[in-house]
């Protein structure tokens, strides 16, 4: 079975960091587009990052800018997401994802897997 389990997710304080985790099972997703995407409570899900399949590219929102760094490691079949300077409205559920029509199609919305989500709070 095809999946994608996320981990790292946690509570924080204001302006720390947390280094959230994502392994890919069953097919092998290095030739995949992977990415993150977060949920406000009550709120649709929305993009925070992406990455190529290669790691050569990258897309980020607005919101994230200067904070948060994508990567990747295809001999491991994960994808990471560092999350730096915190904000109490970084509170979400944070979402991996994987997408075979390339990074800017997962920014898009064009993707084929999700993970379950993993809660990540931050306190003021």
């Amino acid at each position: 079975q095809d999946q994608l389990e996320e981990s790292g997710g946690g509570l924080v304080q204001a302006g720390g960091s947390l280094r959230l985790s994502c392994a890919a099972s069953g097919r092998t997703f290095s030739r995949y587009s992977m990415g993150w995407f977060r949920q406000f409570s009550g709120k649709e899900r929305e993009f925070v990052a992406t990455i190529s399949w290669s790691g050569g590219i990258t897309y980020y929102a607005d919101s994230v800018k200067g904070r948060f760094t994508i990567s990747r490691d295809n001999a491991r079949n994960s994808v990471y997401l560092q999350m730096n300077s915190l904000k109490p409205e970084d509170t979400a559920v944070y979402y991996c994802a994987a997408g075979s029509k390339g990074a800017l199609a997962v920014s898009r919305g064009g993707v084929d897997y999700w993970g379950q989500g993993t809660q990540v709070t931050v306190s003021s």
